[in-house]
């Protein structure tokens, strides 16, 4: 399905720049309540990604959040590489990454024993991952220093975790809700969808400085008490998007923007495609198997082969003698 968006579409007006509904960033912003927003819609791109592995639903469900959660949060980023977010804990699934780079390439996989099968659909961050942490990530290349942050995990669903951390940042506040959820399609077939949608409060103007002995404290706490009611309000109506809208084939991004805040004097702006695309090759394979001495690549040879597979993608890589030579005499 194919709609559209236009920069600055205001409340009420269909956007006219033809783009596609699903595997979308949409960006708005709401000047009245100081803050900036987006709709993150995914289709095609997280059930590929769900599709390379035989994930349980339980797994499935939470990779699907945590890629359209770092869509949502790497959409909030200025950066030129890869935004990456990972929870690492004791529980059934004890590692979970996505990634997000400034193309707009998704990817994301998961590690999990038996313990999963147990569990309900739908578990608990807790009982799914167990204790342990979530680490947001951005990496702009070898040139540039990694910038990470880390906070426990603490709350029942990643969203909660998320909010943890917002919680100690000082320099951002911010609102953020996640669905994913298998759909029927018309054939029977089923696929997974993703969506979520953030609010990301803005620095007021004027904010720096104390007004202690001045004559205009008072209007300006009148100005800061307006903003702190204008953002509850906004978080408010980001919360009333329910489940089903947030992964709703039907309703365009930007009707549900204009649903929550038509009456608050939204503007949206041009949506960003994504898709999956995973950075692997048999290139990136050659390189890592050049690093290793000869002897250590002898001792993961299986029935006289080297097999390396991607985790991400699932994609397969194998060397046979021959080829192994030839990798090592373009090093010699």
């Amino acid at each position: 399905m194919v709609h559209g968006v236009s920069a600055g579409a205001g409340p009420g007006n269909p956007p006219t720049i033809a783009i596609a509904d699903d595997d979308v960033v949409l960006p708005f912003q709401v000047d009245p309540y100081a803050l900036r927003g987006r709709v993150v819609r995914l289709g095609a791109a997280v059930d590929t990604i769900l599709s390379r592995h035989d994930y349980p639903r339980q797994v499935a469900r939470s990779l699907a959040e945590l890629v359209a959660l770092a869509a949502a949060l790497a959409g909030s980023l200025k950066y030129d590489g890869v935004f990456t977010l990972q929870i690492k804990g004791d529980g059934p699934v004890r590692l979970m990454v996505a990634d997000v780079t400034s193309a707009g390439h998704l990817r994301g996989y998961a590690q999990f024993d038996d313990r999963v099968h147990a569990l309900p659909d739908a578990p608990t961050v807790p009982r799914l991952f167990g204790a342990g942490y979530l680490a947001f990530t951005v990496d702009q290349g070898e040139d540039t220093d990694r910038y990470q942050g880390i906070v426990e995990l603490d709350g029942a669903t990643l969203a909660e975790c998320t909010h943890h951390y917002f919680q100690q940042s000082e320099q951002f506040q911010a609102g953020i809700k996640v669905a994913a959820a298998e759909t029927a399609l018309a054939d029977g077939t089923r696929r997974w969808r993703a969506g979520a949608i953030m609010v990301q409060r803005l620095p007021p103007d004027g904010a720096q400085g104390s007004n202690e002995g001045r004559d205009a404290a008072a209007p300006l706490t009148a100005a800061v008490e307006a903003a702190e009611e204008g953002w509850r309000r906004a978080v408010i109506l980001m919360s009333s998007a329910t489940t089903a809208e947030l992964i709703d084939p039907a309703l365009q991004p930007w009707a549900l923007v204009d649903r929550l805040f038509r009456a608050e004097g939204v503007q949206i702006y041009r949506p960003h495609q994504l898709e999956h695309r995973c950075r692997c090759s048999r290139e990136r394979v050659a390189g890592i198997l050049r690093a290793l001495p000869r002897r250590e690549i002898a001792a993961l040879k299986v029935d006289g082969r080297i097999f390396v597979t991607c985790e991400f993608c699932n994609r397969r890589e194998d060397f046979d003698d021959a080829a192994l030579d030839a990798l090592f005499a373009a090093q010699d």
